[in-house]
């Protein structure tokens, strides 16, 4: 993730704003009811970390990018943030109220260490929210028609819901609950699939340097094609039968919510 995340487009911020309906339900399942410490794993830049932060419900913020932390520094200095990973959290035991962690699980090493060194921070009875994407919600992305290599590679990288219930099962956390996210018109936050109602974001070079699989795993030569091939879809029309191929009823990202139940 560092590397990925130390190279990724100057203007990471400026396309990667925290989306206030994603804000909001990240709240609700976190219910932060405690005053106290909370945790965003892979907070990056710390756009939603800061969000959610406020005097009482007060954020940490932990990614392993030192690039992306300066910014969050910088940006918001009353913050704390710390350098390290999933695997490796520099926090004590039973110290947090509460986890979030946004389109991170699939830059972690090791899913079963990551996940029992949350349980390890959290104090007992906290909950724990993750959004994210699954290879089998990715499979129904229309970007697979102009971008097959991007989009495979992208969901190689991406670990499967039976594969994340296993590791937070063997780390501890007992239930572990879902809810389906289907990308909005509106949504703040450029990442992968913002572009499904909306193809021509993907012609902004800005939007897609602030999304890894365009800046760091693309085939630059796919890319350029694909391009091509997309704003002529674009504008005799044609896009819009692509895109109905591609429907289904899987969502687009997922949340999942579990808790520390001792």
């Amino acid at each position: 993730m560092e590397a990925t995340y130390n190279h990724i487009g100057k203007g990471y911020n400026h396309t990667r704003k925290a989306d206030p309906y994603l804000v909001e339900r990240l709240h609700y399942h976190l219910n932060p009811v405690n005053k106290g410490f909370y945790l965003d794993i892979g907070c990056g830049t710390g756009n939603y970390t800061s969000q959610l932060h406020d005097e009482e419900i007060r954020f940490i913020g932990v990614d392993p990018s030192e690039k992306m932390l300066e910014k969050a520094k910088n940006t918001h200095p009353q913050i704390e943030w710390k350098l390290g990973t999933a695997e490796q959290i520099p926090l004590e035991n039973n110290s947090i109220e509460g986890v979030i962690g946004t389109l991170t699980l699939h830059h972690w090493n090791d899913l079963e260490k990551g996940f029992s060194e949350l349980f390890r921070v959290m104090k007992p009875y906290t909950n724990v929210v993750f959004f994210t994407a699954t290879p089998q919600q990715m499979k129904g992305y229309w970007l697979h028609h102009y971008f097959p290599k991007m989009l495979a590679d992208s969901i190689e990288q991406m670990p499967s819901l039976e594969k994340i219930e296993t590791a937070m099962n063997a780390a501890g956390f007992k239930d572990i609950f879902t809810e389906n996210y289907d990308i909005q018109p509106d949504l703040k936050d450029q990442f992968l699939y913002v572009g499904k109602q909306n193809p021509t974001l993907y012609l902004d070079a800005n939007v897609r340097n602030g999304i890894s699989s365009f800046s760091h795993l693309a085939n630059q030569d796919e890319v350029k094609k694909g391009l091509i091939q997309l704003e002529k879809d674009i504008a005799s029309g044609e896009i819009n039968s692509i895109m109905k191929q591609y429907e289904n009823h899987d969502g687009d990202y997922v949340f999942l919510l579990s808790q520390k139940e001792n």
